[in-house]
Parts: structure tokens; C-alpha cells; sequence
């Protein structure tokens, strides 16, 4: 706005607003508004900053009123603003504590320094009316598409001019290696919109993974209309991306409607993403099926779900390793990311190995515990035996039904079973004791004697050492550190604990020692029933 608008005539005023309001788009009030305050404010600088002068415009004429007040109160604070009751009374007889006096004051005259700072407040507040509109505006479109053109490129930032705002592409929410122009046409997802001091800021996406489910909703009418629905995306934006698709319609194939008529239906995804190459994989709710399909084009042998700890095993033909791990392990990254479990993959080669390993230790394990020969050891393996504690306390009929075996010969195994795991648990108390683990740690539930042990061998003593862990000092963690994943082992790593069963023994272990109580840990009953009121409500 010029300095000449400041100093234009009355109706002039008025004009400017209309026309700064619809330009805008902001209320013609907040223009009228913010000229009153700049007028305030070059008024004080005439007649003292100490004074409170109020400007008042009148929307049709442009008639402006200037005035000074001052406000009756019963102990004056600041006599450049108040007047005590009495003094009031003598011009204004009427006058109340609260009672504002208003005295009119004669226009002034805008100098360059009153020109430039009304201008000053006027674009200031035009700008915050600006901002609080476009955030009122785009607060509710988080997740939709929208169009755009380049405005200009910073540092990898791509500014987007939306027409009534502008959004930014952030460098890592951008195409890599897409080469982008000021006056190009760009779609992008709106990811995010918040209010920052400097103003509300529109983040928009191309990398991100429902920007592509979003593109498949508007080439696909069944994914716009729900009859298929898109669950779950994984992207390595750029590069190669898989999508998970699932048809409430069991006459519909959700992978060829994607696909399209000779592929013209994901080609037009492709396109947009700059040639990023896409996997459509039917969704089933078998983790083992979906993983396979995910793991595409790896063909796959065999699968071992750990469902425990979130993780799945998977086998494959040695000449398909590389394959299935795609390369820098795309291939692999993508399928975890778009079902959520860890992914372990191995050859047949290396599972032979494994499982011999662990054949020829588990043997070794019952001939030297039970002091019987190899072929028995090797035979209670080959059986599914794995711990001597399976030995020792199945039932045993279990034991006596081995092909070989008499119930004589199975009430032998789980005697010498037993005794062992005794004098097993007795070395591994008197070890507890001298590495000062307290009597108290072994009375909270979850823990074992050899996990007491393990808390011994890490300085951890007492039921409230054990209180003050959390989870991951209990199963280890990963960190990254100078761009390098680090492990750091867990003090019970190798008991394998879910993160639930982790959590568990942690609070159970401030229960022990006072910290919480036991009905800290039931669930809000009271939010249950609400929330159940208010489903059976909905339905």
C-alpha cells in the first residue's frame, strides 16, 4: 500500500479498503481495522504516546473521529489515562467508576515518518488476516490433492503458488532428481498445516505415501467410490513403491481395476511420479500370504511367523536371495514397511545350517544334562523336545509314546530332567545371592531366576532398580550414531521378551515397590463404558 493512500482523502480511505479486502480475501472490517489502528498509533506520536487516542472510521463516508479518553477509577495509577471519580464529577456529573470521558481532537497532518509507519501497521495486519484465513481455509484440507504452479525454487524447496496461498514442497517431501521450474504445473498432497509465529505455513508432498493413493483415487473410480480400498502404501519415492489393495466386491479384481485397460491406469500414477516403478499386491489378512506376495517377484519356499515379536522368517531359493532383498534391499525395506513386520530373509542354504546348528546343540544340551547316549539325545530333538524343562514336566506319555521308549525309560528321563534343572537353579540362586540381587526381586512376577541372574550381572539389585528400567533396557535398541547403526543389548535380550511382556515386568516391579498401585494398571473402566455408549449410540 503507497504512503499516498495514507494520506488520501476520506472516502478515498474507505475505497482503498474495499479494494485491499477484496484483493485479499479478507474481511473488509479487518482493513478498516487496521487503518483506525495506524492512525492511533501516528496520532500518539503527535499528542504523546502516553495517551490513550482512539481513531474511529466511518465504513460509508470515510468520516474519521479522533478522540482522546480517559477512564474514571477509584485510585489513579496513570494520570495520562485515568481520572479519579471526583474530578470526573465536576464536568460530568453522571460520570461512574468505568465511565469512559471522550474528548474530540483535531485531524492531523501525516508527515513521511507518520506516512511510512501507518503503512507499516496497515500491511502488517492485512498480512495476519491474510495468514489466519489461509489457515482456516487449508486447516481442513490435510490429505486432499491439490494443484499449483512453481513459483520459485529455493535451496530444493519448491514455493507453490495455490491461487489464494501458497504452500511449499520441502527438499525431502520433493521428487529426487524431479527438475522442476518456475511456471510449471505441480500437483502435491497437502500433508500438514499449522500456524507458525511467522504466519500459517501450507507443507505439501510428493513423496508422500498417500499423495500416490490419493492419485489412484482419482484414476481409479472403484478406489474413489470405496468399492476397493487402498490398504497400506510403502514408497522409496522416485524409485520404486509397492501398494497393498483389497476389493469389498468379490467380483472385482482390485489389482487389475489399479492396474487399467493395457496398464493405462497405473501408467497415468507412474507418470506423474516420474516413472516410479509400482508393485500392486492383493491385501489378505494371512500376514504368511501377504508378506509372500509382497516379497514379489522372490519366489518363496517357506515362512516363520514370530508373532511375539512382530518378526517374520522367510526362506528363499539361494539363487533368489538377491532378488528378494532387491537392491540396497529395496525390495525388502518396501515389503516390511507396507505390512508392519520385520522382515528376516534367508536361504535354504543358510536355514539348513541354522537348523543343524541348533539340532547338534539342543543334542548336546540332553546328553550332557540327562547323561544318556547320542542316539537318545538326538532322538528327543528330532521328537520337537527343546528345553529340558519340556523334558522334565510334559506329560509322560509323551516321553513313553517315542517309538524305543517304555514308560520305565520316559519316568528315568524326567527324574534325571528334574534333578538337573534343581541343581541348575541352585547354582544359579547361590550366583543371584553374591551378586547382591535382594530376595524381593524374585517375588515380582515375570521375573525368573535366570533373568534375576542377568539383572545381577548389570549392577541391577533391587525391586526398584528394576523399577526405574524401561522396555528397551530390557530387550536392547538400536541407535544411530555418526550416520552408523549401533545395537545396544538389552539386559534380557536373550529371553526374547515382547515389548508387552517387557512393559509388564517393569510395572509390576513398581507396584513392588510402591510406586504405582495395582489399580493404576486396570483399564479406565469409566472411559470404556463411555466410549462403548457412544459406539452403540453411532450404530
Amino acid at each position: 500500500m503507497s504512503t499516498a493512500g495514507i494520506s488520501a482523502n476520506r472516502l478515498e480511505l474507505v475505497q482503498i479498503a474495499n479494494a485491499v479486502a477484496q484483493e485479499k480475501s479478507i474481511e473488509k472490517e479487518i482493513v478498516l481495522a487496521a487503518i483506525e489502528e495506524a492512525i492511533q498509533k501516528a496520532a500518539r506520536m503527535r499528542y504523546g504516546s502516553e495517551l490513550d487516542i482512539r481513531a474511529k472510521l466511518d465504513p460509508v463516508t470515510g468520516e474519521m473521529d479522533l478522540m482522546r479518553v480517559v477512564t474514571v477509577v477509584e485510585d489513579v495509577e496513570n494520570e495520562s489515562t485515568e481520572i479519579d471519580l471526583a474530578s470526573a464529577q465536576l464536568d460530568h456529573p453522571d460520570a461512574t467508576v468505568g465511565f469512559e470521558i471522550k474528548t474530540p481532537l483535531p485531524p492531523i497532518e501525516f508527515g513521511r515518518v507518520q506516512s511510512q509507519m501507518a503503512k507499516q501497521v496497515i500491511v502488517q495486519k492485512v498480512r495476519e488476516a491474510e495468514r489466519a484465513r489461509q489457515y482456516e481455509e487449508y486447516k481442513d484440507r490435510v490429505g486432499e490433492i491439490i494443484n499449483g504452479i512453481v513459483k520459485r525454487v529455493e535451496y530444493g524447496h519448491i514455493i507453490v503458488d495455490l491461487g489464494r496461498a501458497e504452500g511449499v514442497i520441502r527438499r525431502e517431501q520433493a521428487l529426487p532428481r524431479e527438475n522442476v521450474k518456475g511456471g510449471d504445473r505441480i500437483r502435491a498432497y497437502i500433508h500438514e498445516v499449522r500456524e507458525e509465529p511467522r504466519g500459517s505455513q501450507i507443507f505439501l508432498s510428493r513423496a508422500h505415501p498417500q499423495f500416490m493413493a490419493q492419485l489412484f483415487s482419482q484414476e481409479v473410480p472403484e478406489v474413489y467410490e470405496g468399492i476397493i480400498q487402498i490398504v497400506s502404501v510403502a514408497r522409496d519415492p522416485g524409485s520404486r513403491a509397492k501398494i497393498a489393495v483389497y476389493s469389498n466386491d468379490n467380483s472385482i479384481d482390485p489389482v487389475g481395476a489399479c492396474v487399467g485397460m493395457r496398464g493405462s491406469r497405473v501408467q497415468a500414477v507412474v507418470n506423474e511420479l516420474q516413472g516410479e516403478r509400482i508393485d500392486i499386491i492383493p491385501w489378505t489378512d494371512d500376514a504368511a500370504t501377504f508378506i509372500v506376495n509382497a516379497l514379489q517377484p522372490a519366489e518363496v519356499t517357506k515362512v516363520v511367523i514370530d508373532e511375539d515379536d512382530n518378526r517374520i522368517e522367510v526362506v528363499v531359493p539361494d539363487d533368489q536371495l538377491s532378488l528378494a532383498i532387491g537392491r540396497r534391499g529395496q525390495n525388502v525395506r518396501l515389503a516390511s514397511q507396507l505390512s508392519g513386520w520385520a522382515i528376516d530373509i534367508l536361504t535354504e542354504e543358510q536355514e539348513s545350517e541354522r537348523r543343524q546348528k541348533e539340532f547338534q546343540e539342543r543334542s548336546e544340551l540332553f546328553l550332557a544334562a540327562l547323561d544318556v547316549d547320542e542316539m537318545i539325545a538326538q532322538l528327543l530333538v528330532s521328537e520337537g523336545f527343546e528345553t529340558l524343562e519340556e523334558v522334565g514336566y510334559v506329560a509322560l506319555d509323551e516321553i513313553s509314546s517315542i517309538e524305543g521308549f517304555d514308560e520305565e525309560t520316559a519316568q528315568e528321563l524326567q527324574t534325571r530332567a528334574r534333578e538337573y534343572l534343581e541343581k541348575l537353579a541352585a547354582e544359579q540362586d547361590a550366583t543371584r545371592k553374591a551378586a547382591g540381587v535382594e530376595d524381593a526381586v524374585m517375588e515380582i512376577e515375570g521375573v525368573t531366576l535366570p533373568m534375576a541372574v542377568a539383572f545381577g550381572e548389570n549392577d541391577v539389585k533391587t525391586v526398584d532398580d528394576v523399577a526405574g528400567l524401561i522396555p528397551d533396557d530390557l530387550r536392547g535398541y538400536n541407535e544411530f550414531k555418526d550416520g552408523e547403526k549401533i545395537h545396544e543389548d538389552g539386559i534380557l535380550e536373550s529371553f526374547k521378551l515382547s515389548e508387552e511382556d517387557a512393559t509388564n515386568l517393569i510395572m509390576q516391579a513398581r507396584v513392588k515397590a510402591g510406586w504405582i498401585t495395582e489399580e493404576d494398571l486396570l483399564p479406565d473402566t469409566e472411559e470404556d463404558e463411555g466410549a462403548e455408549t457412544a459406539e452403540a449410540v453411532e450404530a
